[in-house]
């Protein structure tokens, strides 16, 4: 069949197929994003608060603005795109094949995107500009990430914080420290843990560190390490506990929601929350990602007695090994892109590259509205994991359009729908829809 320009249907026969009226299509969209993106953000903002140690005056004034914030960017992301994808309709009479998907997200992820917090638009740009997908070493990246991260100034924005909680900011150089204070910080600790009363009622916590400072606590330090309460040993071994800790931890708070779903449906696979393979992975992933790197740091240190940035090159490619435990292509997609971010930045900086204005809200709004061109014209080569958020967020509307409509523009748009038509009301259809149910009276 021939690719046709236009098709002159409306967009109750081919988009909002649940409800004819256009106003009330989008209030529906909207109220289900609302709800979804409250749920969303919610427990995200939990776990970060918590990993960064937020003071309680965070929790009291900053905490719900920051959620409310967020969850109106991602309502707002979803609830535009019904109004232009009506508005489109309305204007040209018809629908192309780019208008239905990237003409309608288009505008409304650009207003969204300004919605949303700039410390966040940077971030959320990389995660849109990773769907779209390629072939990429792993472990080279991170190697010449960590590198700039260690080097001075070589990280700003989200990643720098991000790095610096996971590796730890003793191997992000700041400034240095004499020997002689670094001699002094460490007799000042040994005798606080001599002076520690040793009838204090221990916690599990206290327990295991107590454990880990009996394995670890022969082991030596070289002068040049800035880890002055720990030796090596010690420092390589808790940070392994530390991050896989964290990586556990937030693989089951992000379950957390869907167990809450099946805690009286199917409570047998409340275990499951807990006992999770993909719990460990990540765990395991951060854990030895870090273990490696420090414990790399530390050995190079003690070989060549000196701490060198170009230290962090061999570390970090020690470190990527640990990506085979979390084989995700979402981090590294990130840290591919963010890398690619930090050079251009340096390279504005030394008066290489030019520097666009606004370029992070315009990069998300083509980013996003490429994704919603595939969701509408050919969702077979869309990422199935935002393919699921896109049916969570709209409450599952998503995969109510009409797309057997869409098949005359030669893209299969309904091939993984089976069929799939809609039942229409006859008095708000304007032409006959092939195959189409219809609502009699």
């Amino acid at each position: 069949m021939a690719a046709l320009s236009k098709i002159p249907h409306s967009c109750y026969e081919l988009g909002h197929t649940w409800n004819p009226s256009c106003l009330h299509s989008a209030l529906d969209v909207t109220r289900g994003a609302l709800e979804v993106s409250f749920k969303i953000y919610v427990p995200l903002y939990l776990i970060a608060a918590v990993l960064r140690r937020k003071k309680k005056d965070y929790y009291l004034k900053r905490l719900l603005p920051e959620i409310l914030w967020s969850t109106s960017f991602l309502t707002a992301n979803g609830g535009l795109y019904i109004v232009f994808f009506c508005i489109l309709r309305k204007l040209l009479g018809g629908f192309h094949s780019w208008s239905a998907g990237f003409g309608s997200a288009l505008p409304a992820s650009y207003i969204a995107i300004l919605l949303e917090r700039k410390s966040r638009r940077g971030l959320l740009t990389i995660y849109m500009t990773n769907l779209v997908r390629a072939t990429l070493l792993r472990i080279f990246k991170v190697t010449i990430f960590v590198f700039y991260c260690r080097s001075k100034d070589g990280l700003k924005g989200f990643a720098s914080p991000a790095l610096k909680f996971i590796i730890g900011k003793e191997e992000i150089p700041t400034h240095s420290v004499p020997l002689e204070r670094a001699a002094a910080i460490e007799t000042e600790d040994s005798q606080a843990s001599a002076e520690r009363p040793s009838s204090r009622r221990k916690t599990l916590v206290a327990y295991t560190r107590e454990l880990l400072e009996s394995i670890c606590r022969k082991g030596p330090r070289h002068r040049c390490c800035k880890h002055y309460q720990d030796n090596c040993i010690s420092y390589c071994v808790k940070s392994f506990v530390r991050m896989f800790s964290v990586g556990y931890l937030i693989q089951c708070c992000l379950k957390v929601p869907s167990a809450f779903r099946q805690m009286f449906s199917k409570p047998s696979r409340l275990p499951s929350l807990f006992y999770n393979k993909e719990n460990f992975q990540l765990g395991a992933f951060l854990g030895s990602f870090v273990s490696i790197y420090k414990g790399t740091s530390c050995l190079l240190r003690w070989v060549r007695n000196i701490d060198d940035e170009l230290h962090a090159l061999v570390a970090g490619f020690l470190a990527g090994i640990s990506m085979f435990f979390y084989k995700s292509t979402t981090i590294s997609m990130y840290l591919f892109t963010k890398l690619v971010e930090t050079m251009y930045f340096k390279g504005i900086e030394a008066g290489r590259f030019p520097y666009f204005p606004h370029a992070d809200t315009v990069l998300y709004a083509i980013s996003t509205a490429i994704c919603f061109q595939a969701a509408v014209m050919e969702v077979q080569n869309l990422r199935p994991t935002y393919w699921k958020f896109l049916l969570r967020l709209t409450k599952g509307r998503f995969a109510l359009m009409n797309r057997q409509l869409l098949d005359v523009f030669g893209t299969q748009a309904s091939r993984d729908f089976k069929g799939f038509v809609p039942k229409l009301d006859p008095r708000f259809t304007t032409m006959l829809t092939p195959g189409a149910d219809v609502q009699l009276g």
